[in-house]
């Protein structure tokens, strides 16, 4: 048996979705976690502290759990301040394995703040790193829109650091190695495609005429946009969108799933209610703030679509979780998207920022029922191919070439159950 430290430093796996700080990283970690330990493989998540009020140590399987470390206030803060106190964090992680007498063969750290971490333990232990940054600042940077959207120089510079560092790399699409081979260094053959997961369990077809009537949607054509609300995110484009299809007859209402309730009054939120409010969209668009995952599952599976009109996605999450429930799925041709979503089989794919394409793809899938349904079909099966066991057991092969010893587990993986 061996034993991994994971790192996620700046969110915990087990935070509510839909924030400024939660999201498909969140997912990946607590649902890899887990496939892990059903493997035998025993995984500690160390990750900062936000409230001092929740159990320090919670156990998610027998053999995974989730370690809340303090490492600066115990509150949520922006990621550039949580570098400011990784230090605090990393002797954290230290003076925990001290106090259990405990040994890690690896450390896989997800997102820049927790490669700078495992760099650091890498020195004091003598053990691999396996990094995953889900996100680059560089790509955040191609496609900011405005000044304030942009990464900072210390985010570059720490990734690049990490990049040439790192004893393997993960990403989730094949853009994303050829991305950082280009603009970070990073070695191509020291970097694995692994895509990410979607619990098939969770997420699965359903009834379209129960779930709206379980969620209180009444009649009428529904789009659904699912994720965190961000500029990065391209929601601007799917209000015009929508708009436009609203200009020219077309009836249909946008469910937005996502939000952060302690959101500032000038946040992006409120630009999006301002933007709707001067498109006319008061009464088509409605704000739904985050929910659990089940009640997400409901959503999906009541959505005559769901678009991720993104300017910049790793890999999508969402447009998995949403073929797995059969909606099909409009995208943008961006990044981990471009592979994810197969073009006219599981969804559709637009070039992003173009609101008159979306329009048209979304006129299409709403103006065709069978057309979504051969899609939504299509998605089921896709989607099966990316559950989470298939992902540990690509995840522990790549354990195994830094450490031998994890061969042993891959005998307890699920992928062909």
């Amino acid at each position: 048996m061996i034993r991994v430290a994971m790192l996620s430093v700046h969110t915990c796996p087990l935070a509510a979705l839909g924030g400024k700080e939660t999201g498909g990283m969140n997912v990946y970690v607590r649902e890899l976690s887990r496939e892990l330990g059903r493997m035998g493989v025993e995984v500690d998540i160390f990750t900062r502290s936000q409230n001092a009020a929740i159990p320090r140590v919670v156990e998610m399987t027998e053999t995974a759990r989730v370690i809340h470390l303090p490492a600066g206030p115990e509150a949520p803060l922006p990621r550039a301040r949580v570098h400011d106190h990784l230090q605090e964090f990393l002797d954290g992680v230290e003076a925990w394995r001290i106090a259990r007498a405990a040994d890690y063969e690896l450390i896989h750290a997800h997102y820049w703040l927790s490669g700078a971490v495992a760099l650091a333990l890498r020195e004091r232990w003598g053990v691999p790193v396996i990094q995953m940054f889900h996100t680059l600042g560089r790509l955040k940077n191609d496609v900011a829109r405005a000044p304030r959207d942009r990464e900072p120089a210390l985010r570059i510079a720490e990734e690049a650091r990490i990049a040439a560092s790192a004893d393997r790399i993960v990403v989730a699409a094949d853009v994303e190695r050829a991305y950082l081979a280009e603009h970070y260094g990073a070695d191509p053959g020291r970097v694995a495609v692994i895509p990410c997961g979607v619990d098939t369990e969770l997420f699965s077809p359903g009834s379209r005429a129960e779930a709206r009537a379980a969620l209180r949607l009444g009649e009428g054509p529904v789009v659904l946009y699912a994720g965190r609300i961000a500029p990065i995110k391209g929601l601007d484009t799917l209000l015009d969108a929508v708009a436009r299809l609203r200009d020219r007859g077309r009836r249909l209402r946008l469910l937005i799933v996502g939000g952060d309730a302690d959101e500032p009054l000038d946040g992006h939120e409120a630009e999006l209610r301002r933007r709707a409010a001067r498109l006319g969209l008061r009464d088509a668009v409605s704000f739904v703030g985050a929910q659990p995952q089940q009640t997400l599952r409901a959503y999906y599976v009541a959505a005559d679509a769901t678009v991720l009109p993104s300017y910049y996605e790793s890999f999508g999450m969402v447009a998995l979780e949403a073929m797995a429930c059969a909606s099909p799925v409009i995208a943008s041709r961006v990044g981990g998207l471009a592979t994810t979503v197969r073009d006219g089989v599981t969804g559709f794919l637009v070039p992003d920022g173009d609101a008159e394409a979306l329009a048209g793809r979304l006129d299409m899938v709403l103006g065709d029922p069978d057309l979504g349904w051969r899609v939504g079909r299509e998605g089921v099966r896709w989607a099966a191919r990316h559950r989470w066991p298939c992902v540990a057991e690509a995840i522990c092969r790549e354990y195994a070439r830094l450490e031998p010893r994890a061969r042993v587990h891959l005998a307890a993986a699920r992928c062909q159950d």
